[in-house]
């Protein structure tokens, strides 16, 4: 959602354009930044243009490799960041 020059991504995951997530946690996490980084070009924008990114972790575990691949796609100075470990997300297999 666009509201003036301000745009606001949300809900996004690492399901490929064939409605796939990849096993790997990697390359899941790689899928989704790749995904928010299509919304953005869309928009006229890049990762440079985002200031804040929250994101939700079913294993408090994984940070380190999320954070690894996080600051590979997002350069310096990074926008802030929000990470919460959560049991389940909405739509993940039980």
């Amino acid at each position: 959602m666009l509201v003036g020059d301000t745009l606001y991504i949300s809900g996004m995951d690492g399901e490929d354009a064939a409605g796939k997530i990849p096993v790997d946690f990697d390359a899941e996490v790689n899928q989704a930044l790749d995904n928010i980084g299509a919304v953005l070009k869309v928009a006229g924008m890049s990762s440079g243009d985002v200031v804040s990114v929250q994101v939700y972790l079913t294993d408090g575990a994984t940070f380190e490799r999320m954070n690894a691949v996080y600051k590979a796609y997002f350069k310096d100075p990074r926008p802030t960041r929000t990470i919460v470990v959560v049991a389940k997300l909405v739509g993940q297999a039980t």
